[in-house]
C-alpha cells in the first residue's frame, strides 16, 4: 500500500525526474515520505527498493 508519484524535470541538457516514495517507519509504525531526484531510467529500482 505505496504511494508512488513521479514528475519529469528538464535541466538544459539533463532530463530528470523526481520520485516519492511513501515507506513505513519499523520503529512507530508511521509513513513517512522518501523523494529523491535522478535519471529516468533509474526510476523503477528506486520504488521496488523497501
Amino acid at each position: 500500500m505505496a504511494k508512488k508519484a513521479v514528475a519529469s524535470l528538464q535541466t538544459g541538457a539533463k532530463r530528470l525526474t523526481k520520485a516519492i516514495k511513501m515507506v513505513r517507519s519499523p520503529k512507530s509504525g508511521a509513513y513517512t515520505f522518501v523523494e529523491a531526484i535522478m535519471d529516468p531510467s533509474k526510476v523503477k529500482d528506486f520504488l521496488a527498493k523497501k
